[in-house]
């Protein structure tokens, strides 16, 4: 079936958004966004496939012989906080806003790159192949997201990630490292020199961590950040010396540094004993003369480095991050979205590959 009509591609999109804003996907709990996904792409046409949570589809005429783009993005959603003012599963349309938990992160890039999909679904002239996935997990880096998908799709050579950019090119993003560290001491009476205060241990490896500057500052991502975000003791008396102390760090690193080189400085500075969680979340960035990258640029789009981390970091293939909506609003209460950011969204999306030149 003929999928070229952008203004009526542009109102199922909306249409779809709001059924998915309707029903609850928290992160592990996507099963019925996932019914949702499917039910709507095979009621166009689209012959999809699924794996856990996660469904995708590749354009019917695919053809081995050509290279291959992703569009992905995300269905899952955080739990809403507590400054919710309206029920954030009911889509409300009011001046110009579609308000709901999930319309800005992601719900306007997943149904804007849907609609791009079917723009191109049934071509038989494409330049490259087309895939489609809509994938879980994303909100947690959960291994049960795109990374359990991947194996089982074809070859993909380069790809797009929708998350809120206000349609701008993030042409990298920051690596995510979280580091679970132990001050050791020994145990004694608060009252007596008994003992020896893991926390007075703790705190010159927390103060190393606030001061410290890397040598190396990206000019798309900036410096490597850590930030100590939680810390605790073992024990909860206040007449006790700790024994032992832990603390966690974020740390942001730019592509300019390894998570091994990280890891390597920090041994080399600290006495704590350091466990990272997981290596997993890499920073990434495509070439700035990709021809995703040449296409924004001749559509007077901006380009930029990302501080926040998405799936985009679990593949191992070039990808541009770019969708409508505004990271600014990603997580906060009574989220929202503009109708004329997905409308803007579809055209600039298909504009962006029809000027691709491979």
């Amino acid at each position: 079936m003929a999928n070229d009509n952008i203004e009526i591609l542009q109102q199922n999109a909306i249409g779809l958004l709001k059924k998915l804003i309707a029903t609850p996907s928290f992160s592990k709990e996507e099963d019925n966004t996932a019914d949702i996904l499917q039910t709507f792409l095979e009621s166009k046409g689209v012959r999809t496939q699924f794996h856990l949570n996660n469904i995708w589809a590749r354009n019917k005429h695919f053809d081995p012989s050509k290279q291959t783009i992703l569009l992905n993005s995300h269905h899952d959603t955080v739990k809403p906080n507590k400054g919710y003012t309206l029920d954030p599963f009911t889509p409300i349309e009011k001046d110009g806003k579609l308000f709901g938990l999930g319309s800005n992160d992601a719900g306007g890039c997943l149904v804007s790159l849907m609609a791009v999909f079917l723009y191109y679904y049934d071509k038989p002239d494409l330049k490259y192949n087309v895939l489609f996935a809509a994938t879980a997990e994303e909100e947690i880096s959960g291994y049960n997201g795109i990374e359990a998908l991947l194996p089982r799709m074809d070859k993909i050579d380069f790809g797009i990630v929708g998350e809120p950019t206000q349609m701008q090119m993030a042409v990298a993003e920051k690596g995510l490292m979280v580091l679970d560290c132990i001050a050791h001491g020994r145990a004694g009476h608060a009252a007596r020199e008994e003992g020896d205060n893991s926390l007075y241990h703790a705190l010159p490896d927390i103060e190393w961590f606030r001061t410290y500057k890397y040598d190396k500052v990206s000019d798309l991502l900036g410096p490597v950040k850590m930030s100590v975000t939680v810390i605790e003791t073992e024990n909860k008396q206040h007449n006790v010396v700790p024994a032992q102390t832990k603390f966690v760090v974020d740390t942001r690193v730019n592509e300019l540094y390894t998570f091994e080189e990280i890891l390597s400085i920090i041994k080399a500075n600290i006495k704590s004993e350091i466990q990272p969680r997981s290596t997993r979340l890499r920073s990434s960035s495509i070439a700035l003369d990709h021809p995703l990258i040449k296409a924004g640029l001749n559509l007077n789009r901006t380009y930029y480095g990302s501080p926040t981390t998405s799936d985009k970091a679990l593949m191992n293939f070039q990808t541009l991050k770019m969708g409508p909506g505004d990271s600014a609003r990603s997580h906060t209460a009574d989220e929202y979205i503009y109708l004329e950011e997905i409308k803007k969204g579809i055209e600039l999306y298909i504009q962006l590959l029809n000027q691709l030149v491979l």
